[in-house]
């Protein structure tokens, strides 16, 4: 399925993305690694093209930016490069009170986990509808499933996710697009790098995720639970339980995590 293919990877520097990148390189696809670090992908995409001899581009951009998607598309115009699968892994957010973490940061995850991945699916994925074929995996979270006190605009970020590919899924029925999101619970990565929260020692792998996500794509499902199965399982108290109870719960869960004492590394004296 993805042998010859261009795939285009979001936030693809490290985590995640960086492993869905590995993976789709020893599947055979041709890639665009997408990120902020140019020098950073520039090493990513050296390695993938000794390894596996494939094609690899590098665009740098800032998709928290409003110009990010569209400096994107139109790098990928100037170079003739038409994109069959998109994969938007980019993703930002903070764990800790609302009202005393920093705005501007929370903010900036809307932009990106939001309004980056909206704007790019729309621009890409219109010149998928026009050739006839391709695919899209948003990168959702276990939290878009519930409210989740001390990860309030986070999760409600997923949500978001989890709602527009859904419903984007079901309009581009029949056009040979095929949209599927992503639900993976903890990933040990550095998303809390630089504040004193910490990833549970249960998280995922970032491989495993990869793999797992792009073998449940290749299976033709709209939905991946790419990590363990009690990540899923924690989804199923919102379709059962009243929403006050299931945004309790959360908070519950969260304070057993120590996140309503989250505070930047810097100022944690």
């Amino acid at each position: 399925m993805f042998r010859g293919r261009t795939a285009l990877v979001t936030g693809a520097s490290k985590g995640i993305g960086a492993a869905c990148a590995h993976e789709l390189a020893r599947r055979g696809a041709d890639l665009v690694l997408v990120a902020r670090s140019a020098t950073t992908l520039e090493r990513l995409a050296g390695e993938l093209r000794a390894v596996h001899g494939i094609r690899v581009e590098v665009i740098a951009a800032d998709l928290a930016d409003r110009d990010g998607p569209g400096k994107v598309d139109a790098e990928l115009r100037s170079r003739d490069i038409h994109v069959d699968l998109l994969f938007n892994n980019a993703g930002a957010g903070s764990a800790g009170p609302f009202f005393e973490r920093p705005f501007g940061a929370q903010l900036a995850s809307v932009d990106l986990n939001v309004t980056g991945l909206m704007t790019l699916t729309h621009l890409l994925g219109r010149r998928m509808v026009e050739a006839g074929s391709g695919g899209i995996i948003n990168v959702s979270s276990t939290a878009a499933f519930q409210p989740l006190a001390y990860q309030a605009v986070y999760a409600a970020t997923k949500a978001f996710v989890l709602s527009f590919s859904e419903a984007v899924a079901q309009e581009l029925a029949g056009t040979g697009v095929r949209v599927m999101a992503a639900h993976p619970g903890a990933v040990a990565t550095g998303f809390f790098d630089g504040t004193t929260a910490k990833i549970t020692s249960l998280a995922d792998s970032p491989e495993r995720i990869a793999r797992r996500t792009l073998d449940d794509f290749e299976r033709g499902r709209h939905a991946s639970y790419p990590g363990r199965w009690a990540n899923r399982a924690q989804t199923w108290a919102a379709r059962l339980l009243p929403r006050r109870q299931v945004a309790a719960l959360g908070a519950w869960f969260n304070r057993k995590l120590g996140f309503e004492h989250v505070s930047d590394v810097e100022t944690a004296r």
